[in-house]
């Protein structure tokens, strides 16, 4: 199973890094993540440049796709060439985002009809959309799922490994990375957060595609 981290120019070093780091401590076990980058390089939010693991043509073939955030996602949503290359499909899928991230969720048109997180500076960008915000760090429905916070990507990952390989999978995962003598509740706390476990990827009708406009810059 295949995990594609999009990551696009600005990004957020955390977001990003903190997902695809987790998953990958699954590898063993079949669950692997990639940076996956528009250009063959991306410089994040502090200068950090980072060459991809995958180009945006991996997308389709991925099991999961996890949109990360950074200072530049208005820019990313009100690009439709850009857009045109994230043909998700959450009846196939899993797919969730990461602060600002919801928002290009909300331009896709996957977050019709359901609240989402989203870190404090984008909130305001995707209630816009039409998106209700909620004061959580995470939220799943189905197999869409949205955090907030850049240490809410922990969570994120804790969802992905879950929905893919079970809980106990995402139990030792999180155990790995967790700060000496505080192992049992970060695994505890990280499960109460995605609302335990979860049933396999679940078949669900994809939501028309619906774009809103936005433009600038959006910290993340």
């Amino acid at each position: 199973m295949q995990v594609a981290v999009v990551t696009f120019d600005g990004f957020n070093e955390l977001d990003s890094f903190i997902a695809s780091a987790l998953v990958n401590r699954c590898r063993k076990d079949g669950l692997e993540a990639f940076i996956t980058t528009p250009t063959p390089v991306v410089t994040s939010m502090n200068g950090v440049e980072v060459t991809g693991q995958r180009p945006m043509e991996f997308i389709p073939d991925a099991d999961v796709v996890l949109i990360g955030s950074g200072v530049r996602t208005r820019d990313v949503v009100a690009d439709d060439r850009l857009l045109a290359q994230l043909p998700l499909d959450p009846a196939r899928q899993l797919i969730g985002s990461q602060c600002s991230g919801a928002l290009v969720l909300a331009r896709l048109g996957l977050l019709a009809g359901m609240p989402a997180c989203a870190d404090l500076t984008s909130r305001p960008y995707v209630e816009a959309c039409g998106v209700t915000v909620l004061d959580a760090p995470f939220h799943s429905e189905g197999n869409i799922a949205t955090a907030g916070g850049c240490l809410a990507s922990q969570y994120l990952a804790a969802w992905t490994i879950t929905r893919t390989l079970g809980e106990e999978a995402a139990r030792g995962a999180i155990a790995y990375a967790a700060p000496v003598g505080e192992q049992r509740e970060t695994v505890e706390r990280t499960l109460r957060a995605i609302g335990g476990p979860a049933p396999a990827l679940v078949s669900a009708p994809a939501p028309a595609l619906a774009l809103a406009s936005a433009s600038a810059s959006v910290p993340g």
